[in-house]
């Protein structure tokens, strides 16, 4: 058998040092000396490491079904109610009937576009917060806004009230990022879990778990008391959910614990990847202002002298969306496609591949690939201008949001709040970095990439 080829490693820990702070980058460099395919040994744990696009077709499209599998870690287990989510429950029936509830129910076309009011409104707040911000000649914490504005927006999508109520748990879904993303011992030294009960990690699992627990039978309590008819037209995801938990002849059964699995997954896996990419996109514009400056005039064309900025006006700004690809294509939600495992020994691009070997894909390299884009490093919306290539699954060399049966499910109503909180943003403000300030785009490696530092912004309401 044939294995990838693998760089040298240590005793015990394997390759875990060559991971860095950064491990998409440090995972890049290392492919571009051993190949795009390569076998790295994490602990205990062999993972194979996939930085080309044809490879990552094979993997997410020619054999999708072998690759469907997610591995369960501890954080996961814990967390989602031993798997019982979307993102991590594996692959099967289960699974396929609960993705299409979200993809033909929840997360439709028409359903995106019902939440259209929800959107406004939201938005509206925002903007009156840096309008009276403004008005005092005072910056404002951008990042801050932003988060605050996604968090309530996906809050009353999902669970029917805005976040900024729910105070008593307003770092839950941080917490849960931060354990999905922590490193554990158990996962990659199944023999040696022990270490993680010493470090307090099993306890902090158990005890977000619990806190989460109690708040989502909360919530669920709260929408049986007051469930909503069929037609009405304002039910949120916990409603919609509780239709199939109430009638198992809908086509799925759905128990009170996939229940809370399902909305804690909807609701924390849109918020952070919606909020973290407008915060990059912003912090691109003020880094390029050329571009910043082509893009608000778009703005504000589109747009003209209107009272309020329309959702469709946005369909209209074909630069607005090469601007948010591009970023998407800089700095994807996920820098690392969350691992597949593979359930039978399978042969890629010549390589045996053993079965429960984990995979993962390096989407920020596929995407900084200079065999596939001319001056990958650097920031150009323009280079998406009549070209055809989309985030949507189909064209391997940028996938953002994954592909194949697990693709994010979410990316029309996440693409769709990015669109209309930056038109708004542009539209009635005009802005500036605080005095001594240079714009900035230092990374720290994360569930999702953040930005190092929060984006302060000085606002002036524009004068039409």
């Amino acid at each position: 058998m044939r294995l990838p080829p693998s760089p040298p490693k240590l005793p015990i820990i394997g390759h875990l040092h060559r991971l860095g702070k950064l491990p998409h980058r440090s995972l890049q460099a290392l492919s571009e000396k051993y190949g795009p395919l390569m076998l790295l040994r994490l602990g205990q744990t062999p993972t194979v490491i996939v930085s080309s696009a044809n490879l990552a077709k094979e993997i997410m499209k020619t054999h999708d079904v072998i690759f469907a599998n997610r591995p369960i870690t501890t954080a996961t287990k814990e967390l989602f109610n031993g798997n019982k989510d979307i993102a991590f429950a594996p692959y099967g029936e289960y699974w396929r009937n609960v993705r299409k509830i979200v993809v033909m129910d929840l997360l439709s076309v028409k359903r995106v576009q019902s939440f259209r009011y929800i959107r406004e409104e939201e938005i509206g707040k925002m903007l009156e917060k840096i309008r009276q911000s403004s008005s005092l000649g005072s910056g404002v914490d951008v990042s801050e806004l932003i988060v605050t504005v996604t968090n309530n927006l996906i809050s009353r999508v999902t669970l029917g009230k805005s976040w900024e109520v729910c105070a008593k748990y307003a770092d839950l879904p941080k917490q849960v990022m931060e354990l999905i993303g922590n490193f554990s011992v158990e996962d990659l030294f199944p023999s040696l879990g022990w270490i993680d009960v010493l470090t307090g990690l099993h306890k902090k699992m158990k005890r977000v778990s619990k806190a989460m627990s109690q708040f989502l039978d909360e919530v669920i309590d709260e929408h049986l008391k007051s469930r909503k008819d069929e037609d009405d037209e304002t039910r949120d995801f916990v409603d919609l959910l509780i239709k199939y938990h109430m009638d198992p002849t809908l086509g799925c059964e759905i128990t009170r614990e996939n229940l809370r699995a399902l909305i804690f997954d909807l609701f924390v896996g849109g918020t952070d990847s919606t909020s973290t990419t407008t915060e990059w996109i912003l912090a691109e514009l003020f880094h390029h202002p050329e571009v910043l400056k082509k893009l608000q005039n778009e703005v504000r064309t589109a747009i003209g002298t209107e009272s309020m900025v329309d959702e469709d006006d946005t369909n209209r700004m074909e630069y607005m969306h090469c601007v948010i690809k591009e970023t998407l294509r800089l700095h994807p939600p996920l820098t690392i496609i969350i691992p597949r495992v593979p359930t039978e020994n399978t042969t890629i691009d010549g390589y045996h591949i053993p079965a429960q070997t984990r995979v993962i894909i390096n989407a920020w390299a596929i995407a900084r690939d200079p065999k596939i884009w001319d001056n990958p490093d650097q920031f150009i919306p323009e280079r998406f201008i009549n070209n055809q290539v989309d985030f949507r699954g189909q064209d391997f060399e940028f996938i953002p949001f994954g592909a194949g049966r697990r693709i994010c499910p979410g990316i029309l109503f996440s693409v769709t709040s990015m669109a209309s909180i930056l038109a708004n943003l542009l539209y009635w403000f005009d802005w500036d970095l605080p005095n001594g300030v240079e714009s900035d785009v230092t990374e720290i490696f994360g569930l999702t990439n953040h930005k190092k530092d929060p984006l302060r912004l000085v606002p002036t309401v524009h004068a039409f």
